[in-house]
């Protein structure tokens, strides 16, 4: 039997149509310690359940607008135990009830106050162990995914307690990581964990919009504030208050437009193009970036407050290649979505499949691995995914020609969406590999200079300062 410390623990709902049933119910059950709340009827029971959370329910079977039977139907999920109270005569409709809607048990009216109150405390103990259950699961799917994201490496583990921990404040953060790591989905994770998550998510692309509509897209504009303005216009910053706004390739964003964002960052008020009054916003800024913004700053293409302004936490994705433990989960969680959207049945991926995936060095990322199981899922509509699902160009194949072996030294590998910076790191790369880290020679087959090598190694962390410097 419970104690009387984990009782006063657990709430209790008590529906019942008649009065004095019901409030004699709710004052016998206080005295046992427990919390109660009632409801005249069913259907006002099904609303507290939707607004509440209550340990156990203690229903009637018989009552206007919805009946016992009813309630139990609809409970929202998952359903606290539920205790039956059934008239002399609904004996059989209530073994009915507990058979097919999974109620706890049920007590015959007039209540015995023992058998109700040992139920009870059994039905307590039962919720309590759901409650337990539930969270346990919870914490199973936190080790291996966050939101959208997916991830058992140290890496990615990292990554999710950051999120949790950053989270429920207002600081600004810093998002990096190569094209197709998920950085969208890192924002997006940070927000529905934050206080903010019931107000809007909206992210712009600082890189797809002429310099020209960049101020209007994020600060709005009034009519007539330029050619083509013909009505007034809110923009990113009024559209997230009580949101978050996230700013993506931040390093692309135009020079005069960031003096502009910095003042907004600051002072939180935001005046639209052509407008006289400043509005007062309530966003919080999240940036992210596929760049080395060291090399903005330098070159002048980024203002250095502007970074420290927003680089309040940096939370850096390492890519695929670098986290290939993760692809087994990675697959199960995007082939379950897919099947989902397609209407497919596709159970696995095959052995030789797998094994390709596994050495395939995937430079566009979790987004490409997502693309090529969209085209396989579908082709393969159920089943195992198979080589020929896979598109012909996958591996370096291209139109059906075999592919260099995976591990060919002499080979780089780029899908369409890779950047230009990561397609100049993978040759760089590629090439010391061919002349087995003799940099010189490397310098000589790339037709740049030993010092420009040196410094790009030292922006990919592959030499030291020393090195970097000639010393």
């Amino acid at each position: 039997m419970a104690s009387q410390a984990q009782t006063a623990q657990a709430s209790v709902l008590v529906a019942d149509d008649e009065e004095s049933q019901r409030s004699g119910l709710a004052a016998m059950i206080r005295t046992w310690g427990y919390r109660v709340e009632t409801a005249a009827d069913g259907q006002e029971a099904l609303e507290k359940l939707a607004e509440g959370t209550y340990d156990v329910l203690i229903t009637d079977l018989m009552m206007p607008r919805m009946d016992g039977m009813e309630l139990l139907r609809r409970m929202p999920q998952p359903a606290p135990p539920a205790i039956v109270l059934t008239a002399f005569g609904n004996l059989e409709t209530a073994l009915e009830t507990i058979h097919e809607l999974g109620a706890f048990w049920f007590l015959e009216k007039p209540i015995q106050s023992a058998a109700l109150k040992l139920l009870l405390s059994r039905a307590a103990a039962q919720g309590k162990l759901r409650e337990e259950a539930e969270r346990l699961q919870r914490e199973l799917q936190y080790k291996g995914a966050l939101g959208e994201l997916v991830g058992v490496c140290p890496a990615m583990q990292a990554v999710f307690s950051l999120i949790r921990q950053i989270a429920p404040s207002k600081a600004a953060a810093l998002i990096t990581g190569e094209s197709g790591t998920g950085k969208e989905l890192v924002a997006r994770a940070i927000h529905s964990l934050s206080p903010r998550a019931s107000g809007p998510f909206v992210a712009i692309n600082c890189a797809a919009l002429p310099e020209a509509l960049m101020e209007s897209e994020l600060f709005g504009h009034e009519k007539g504030a330029f050619t083509g303005a013909v009505e007034r216009r809110a923009g990113c910053f009024e559209l997230a208050h009580r949101g978050t706004l996230l700013l993506d390739e931040l390093a692309e964003m135009p020079i005069g437009t960031q003096a502009k964002l910095l003042r907004v960052l600051e002072d939180s008020r935001v005046r639209r193009l052509g407008g006289k009054t400043e509005t007062e916003v309530d966003v919080r800024v999240l940036a992210a970036t596929n760049r080395t913004l060291a090399d903005a700053i330098r070159d002048g293409r980024l203002r250095e407050d502007l970074y420290y302004r927003l680089n309040v936490f940096e939370i850096a994705l390492p890519p695929l290649r670098e986290r290939r433990g993760d692809l087994p989960s990675l697959i199960e969680a995007l082939i379950g979505m897919l099947n989902r959207r397609h209407s497919a049945r596709v159970t696995e991926v095959s052995a030789d499949v797998m094994a390709s995936f596994d050495r395939y060095g995937w430079p566009g990322n979790v987004r490409e691995l997502r693309n090529v199981l969209e085209r396989a899922v579908i082709l393969a509509g159920e089943g195992a995914i198979q080589r020929q699902h896979l598109p012909p160009s996958f591996g370096g194949a291209t139109n059906g020609a075999p592919a260099a072996p995976p591990d060919d030294p002499m080979t780089v590998r780029l899908s369409v969406g890779t950047t230009v910076d990561e397609a100049e790191k993978a040759l760089i790369l590629a090439t010391l590999r061919h002349t087995k880290n003799n940099k010189t020679r490397a310098a000589e087959i790339l037709g740049i200079s030993l010092k420009t090598l040196f410094n790009k190694l030292k922006e990919y962390g592959s030499v030291t300062e020393a090195e970097a410097t000639g010393g």
